[in-house]
């Protein structure tokens, strides 16, 4: 569906022609007609692993997005890509970095996701974890190597409380700061379609084993 429109990079770095958004969200209107989930917000399909393959202006993916490319050319740093794990009411936001080709890193948030109707969901954001980079040594660029050595060395020699808490990253709390109202326009066992209360678009596709053997649940939503 996003081959034409360049893909999830022609997306993130904002390279997306007006007609290739037109043609995606023609295609997505299309599909919507098609919802074979009545009640996808209390549907065994929602949870699972998925990818997001196209998102809008308020979407963390597209935020995280902005946010690097406001400190970095995009010629040195990307978003690869954006994973979404729905388990048990949370949402975990995978963003996945990487700098200079060489080095990685992930902003995971986590959100809660509270069933307000057969198609309403409100997620509210709790925390972002900021975890530590992981250098890939073979891809550094010459002239960093002796810099990336030095700063090795120093860390070596800090505290090990210090070493640990770098270690396992940065996390920030959210919980109040930011919420938002999605509907599912969309849900099988390999697509999930939401959109926001502005009507812009989500899309994103399974990455697990489709839980369609799971008989979808009789229980009735009450207001």
């Amino acid at each position: 569906m996003f081959k034409d429109s360049g893909g999830f990079e022609a997306l993130v770095t904002g390279k997306t022609t007006e007609m290739q958004n037109i043609d995606v969200n023609e295609r997505i209107t299309g599909l919507e007609r098609l919802n074979p989930t009545p009640r996808p917000t209390t549907s065994p399909y929602l949870e699972g692993q998925w990818n997001l393959d196209w998102f809008g202006i308020g979407n963390p993916g597209s935020l995280a997005a902005r946010f690097l490319f406001q400190i970095f050319p995009s010629a040195l740093a990307n978003l690869s890509k954006v994973d979404v794990v729905i388990k048990d009411s949370y949402a975990k936001i995978i963003v996945n970095l990487k700098l200079l080709n060489s080095v990685e890193s992930k902003i995971v948030l986590t959100s809660s996701l509270s069933v307000e109707g057969p198609l309403r969901l409100k997620e509210e954001y709790v925390e972002a974890v900021v975890e530590s980079p992981k250098v890939i040594e073979e891809s550094l660029p010459e002239q960093l190597k002796g810099a990336f050595g030095q700063a090795v060395n120093t860390a070596q020699q800090l505290p090990v409380p210090i070493k640990d808490a770098i270690s396992s990253g940065f996390r920030i709390p959210l919980s109040g700061s930011f919420q938002r109202m999605l509907m599912i326009s969309y849900l099988d066992d390999e697509i999930l379609i939401m959109r926001d209360t502005a009507g812009i678009p989500e899309v994103l596709t399974r990455l697990d084993p489709s839980p369609s053997s799971i008989p979808e649940p009789s229980t009735e939503y009450e207001s």
